[in-house]
């Protein structure tokens, strides 16, 4: 085999991701939820019956990639367009082009990147050419498009999320990468599956960032006298600047580690759980993973000893989202802390899983007769909402209504702690029994 550098082709210059973008729905990777046969998107394409859609997703699962794929696929006019250079000017010259291109029986693909980005003056511009059918828009963001686009270009738009490839998809697609003529296909590169799993595990779903890493690992690869490039392992920690990449997000360490940090908040050890949130950050776990767990434990271990945990660890969620790593973890560092010095309480867990048990069994109970809602005369005539009592005609905001099914009468679930803010929550739940333990006749 001829041995080629890197610079024998032009085309070389291109980055790696560019070169060996997919020109097809086969060879994209990822997403089939969205393009397996028979899914609504899939269906649409093959049909031919693309409408004004959004694409949204993490960065690098191929929004712009899956747009000109549609575009080519459609015979259609792909125009790509950035929400971050252009404004109502370019806006306004783009869909006069279309509307002439529409006229002759031609259609216009407007493939709008980081749609978000545009104010809602450059958005309502597209509206009108929307609805007449002279652009087909395809926007890409990678925020909630519920609150980022308009509502009214966003009534006129299917949207589409597209999810961030997991390390089975970008493994497949490095090896493409090095097997693609595209690609490194005709170069001798040795590079092992171990190897292409740490890049895989690195890029964190993005495939963007796992074909710049396969690129410079090759670059910095080392070069024998007959040209053959390896690839190792310290050459991808060197070139990422990471000690260790082997962290497997769907595998046994990634679980150990979760675990070991919610078990060091749980015994109020904050330096331990300080310790395990480092280690899987440094490994590459993505910080919004950690910080939903975060949530979960604020009302499965703090719960009511301390109510202020869920609002902490929901903000903490939305800085993670906002600004990313490394900027991210002093943020959940705080979170990790805070829960680890809280008041303990588990009273909400047992609380539902006892009940959980019981509504398992009980599912075709009926619902009492006197907390029915009775918007009817027919409900009416069939005793619905007969002897409720409403609370607030009480002094006491307390009244004898029983409301569990019959079968389940006097049951108790949520027994409060004495931890924290729950003690008065306890007060008032002992309080309210005896209350209706003395009024019931």
């Amino acid at each position: 085999m001829r041995q080629l550098s890197l610079f024998d082709h032009t085309e070389y210059n291109a980055p790696l991701a560019d070169r060996i973008r997919p020109e097809t729905l086969e060879e994209f990777a990822g997403q089939k939820h969205l393009l397996e046969k028979g899914r609504v998107l899939r269906n649409l394409i093959d049909k031919d019956q693309i409408s004004s859609m959004i694409f949204w997703g993490p960065p690098g699962v191929g929004k712009t990639t899956l747009a000109r794929i549609i575009a080519a696929g459609t015979q259609a006019d792909f125009v790509d367009f950035s929400a971050v250079t252009s404004g109502i000017k370019e806006i306004r010259e783009v869909m006069a082009n279309a509307e002439q291109s529409r006229k002759l029986g031609l259609k216009t693909i407007l493939f709008v990147d980081e749609i978000h980005r545009f104010n809602k003056a450059q958005q309502d511009a597209f509206l009108p050419y929307v609805e007449k059918g002279s652009i087909i828009l395809i926007g890409a963001t990678t925020e909630n498009p519920s609150f980022e686009i308009n509502s009214a270009l966003l009534s006129r738009c299917k949207v589409f999320v597209l999810q961030a490839l997991n390390a089975d998809d970008l493994t497949g697609l490095l090896r493409h990468a090095l097997k693609s003529p595209k690609g490194y296909g005709e170069q001798d590169i040795v590079v092992s599956e171990d190897v292409l799993r740490m890049i895989a595990n690195f890029a964190n779903g993005d495939a963007r960032t796992a074909l710049n890493t396969l690129e410079m690992v090759i670059l910095n690869g080392e070069l024998d006298g007959t040209g053959r490039v390896t690839v190792t392992k310290e050459t991808v920690e060197q070139c990422t600047s990471k000690r260790s990449l082997l962290y497997d997000k769907n595998g046994e360490e990634h679980y150990n580690l979760i675990s070991a940090l919610h078990k060091s908040m749980r015994n109020s050890d904050p330096n331990a759980a300080v310790y395990w949130l480092a280690r899987m950050l440094e490994a590459g776990e993505d910080p919004l993973y950690i910080a939903r767990r975060l949530i979960r434990f604020a009302s499965e271990d703090i719960g009511l000893a301390d109510s202020n945990a869920l609002p902490l660890t929901i903000s903490v969620y939305q800085a993670c989202h906002f600004l990313g790593m490394p900027e991210c973890s002093v943020h959940l560092t705080h979170a990790v802390t805070y829960l680890a010095l809280a008041p303990r309480s588990n009273s909400l867990y047992t609380a539902y899983e006892e009940a959980k048990l019981d509504a398992q069994k009980s599912l075709a109970d009926p619902v009492p007769l006197q907390i029915r809602n009775a918007p009817t005369g027919l409900m009416k005539e069939l005793h619905y909402g007969e002897g409720y009592q409403y609370a607030h005609d009480f002094s006491e905001k307390v009244t004898t209504l029983e409301c569990l099914p019959e079968t389940l009468k006097d049951r108790k679930y949520y027994r409060p702690t004495k931890e924290g803010a729950e003690k008065a929550f306890a007060e008032r739940l002992e309080w309210v029994e005896k209350w209706k333990e003395s009024h019931r006749i």
